[in-house]
């Protein structure tokens, strides 16, 4: 099991660059089984989810190849409908094959998929909505079989902004016959992506990005090549790191509108903000100010940069609180924290955490989960002497060449065992 060694350090400095979404590269992998003939997906970053959504695509009969962050994917000879329970189980992306196989061969199956514990993702609004389309559900305790000898639109309302089952649904009502409007639909980047590139391979979506997106179904998708958006956490984390250290840095390859929530809570806290056409300069050379920040579905701050951000608030002055909305064991991380000197003050009623500036000190601690794992590196860098994380194999799955990426800036930080 691999740990993460980091040292505290006063500053870092230069360049760093993000990679491709991996929580786009997925669903858009996975969709790529709808097309007849190759598409070739740029920018796919190298991270344990995507090598296991790999070994997914090529189990279903699949050709796949995967090398020098290109994906090429053709599907034209699956001859399986079902994930593999043990691929299942270590993605919880593989439950787009639901979407993507019920609108291509009529049926699907997987397991219920694992991933990270951070609280109660369960698929009912997936389930909601195929059955809405015409689709027959059968759950036999953690297994999901769903089939139609034909998909119809329908008017489908989420009872909440769900981002997986709005990528889910959008797949399957891509190739329904007539019109699907998914109304309270998620508004994130990552679904935009996914429907601009069955846009491109012949869908006819529109509205992704907003709360109401319509599908006209179509009946043959083809296979094409399209390149992945940025990854908006990665950035977000580096952005929060250039800040917690007091550095100047440069995070190459971002998308500002996309991370807009994070921004303005960095100016809040007295960050110098610098944007251009290609990335953005942090600038944290003066004191930070406490503030209050309450995650949400996009447009709203996001889940997953609660717990980095959770960090630069232990070394703002004053008194600071976290409110999380979207997923109730995310403040897993709050305990590790601890460990290293942090004051965090955490209250079930409301999942609220209060944080107050603190020294940090080096210790052992645990990567509960892959955000909570980036939180502990960012510790680790203003914490006094050296800070050992344990199960760093969690940060692997969403940062890519992290530790190439950190001591390109300066930060001394080295990988101990195999993931």
């Amino acid at each position: 099991m691999s740990q993460f060694v980091v040292s505290g350090t006063e500053q870092i400095n230069g360049e760093i660059s993000v990679s491709g979404a991996k929580n786009a590269a997925l669903p858009v992998a996975m969709a790529s089984l709808m097309g007849h003939g190759e598409s070739v997906l740029c920018d796919i970053p190298d991270l344990r989810d995507i090598r296991n959504i790999v070994k997914i695509i090529d189990s279903l009969g699949a050709e796949v190849e995967y090398k020098n962050n290109q994906l090429t994917v053709n599907p034209d000879a699956v001859d399986k409908i079902q994930v593999p329970e043990d691929l299942a189980q270590e993605l919880r992306a593989s439950y787009y094959i639901l979407g993507a196989f019920l609108a291509r061969h009529g049926q699907a199956e997987t397991t219920i998929p694992g991933g990270c514990d951070i609280g109660d993702r369960p698929i009912d609004l997936h389930l909601k909505g195929f059955k809405a389309l015409g689709a027959e559900v059968t759950i036999d305790g953690t297994f999901v079989h769903i089939e139609a000898e034909k998909l119809t639109g329908a008017k489908i309302y989420l009872d909440y902004p769900s981002v997986g089952a709005t990528m889910n649904i959008i797949m399957a009502a891509s190739m329904a016959e007539g019109k699907t409007v998914i109304e309270n639909a998620a508004r994130e980047p990552e679904i935009v992506d996914l429907a601009n590139y069955l846009n491109v391979m012949g869908a006819e979506i529109k509205g992704a990005g907003t709360d109401v997106i319509r599908i006209e179904g179509v009946e043959e998708l083809t296979g094409t090549e399209y390149t992945i958006i940025p990854d908006r956490i990665e950035a977000g984390t580096y952005l929060i790191m250039g800040a917690v250290t007091g550095s100047e840095l440069y995070v190459d390859n971002v998308l500002v509108e996309h991370i807009k929530p994070l921004v303005a809570k960095l100016k809040e806290m007295g960050v110098r903000i610098e944007e251009d056409v290609d990335g953005v300069k942090v600038n944290a050379k003066s004191d930070l100010k406490a503030v209050d920040v309450k995650t949400l579905p996009y447009p709203g701050f996001p889940t997953d940069l609660q717990a980095p951000f959770m960090v630069l608030l232990t070394q703002a002055e004053g008194e600071s609180k976290v409110i999380e909305t979207v997923f109730e064991n995310r403040f897993a991380h709050v305990e590790e924290l601890k460990k290293m000197g942090a004051e965090i003050k955490e209250k079930k009623i409301g999942h609220t955490a209060v944080v107050h500036q603190t020294p940090l000190t080096g210790t052992e601690v645990r990567a509960t989960d892959l955000r909570a794992g980036a939180a502990l590196i960012l510790a680790g860098l203003v914490a006094e002497g050296e800070t050992t994380i344990k199960e760093g194999y969690h940060i692997e799955r969403g940062y890519e060449n992290v530790i190439d990426k950190l001591r390109g800036v300066g930060i001394d930080i080295k990988k101990i065992g195999n993931s």
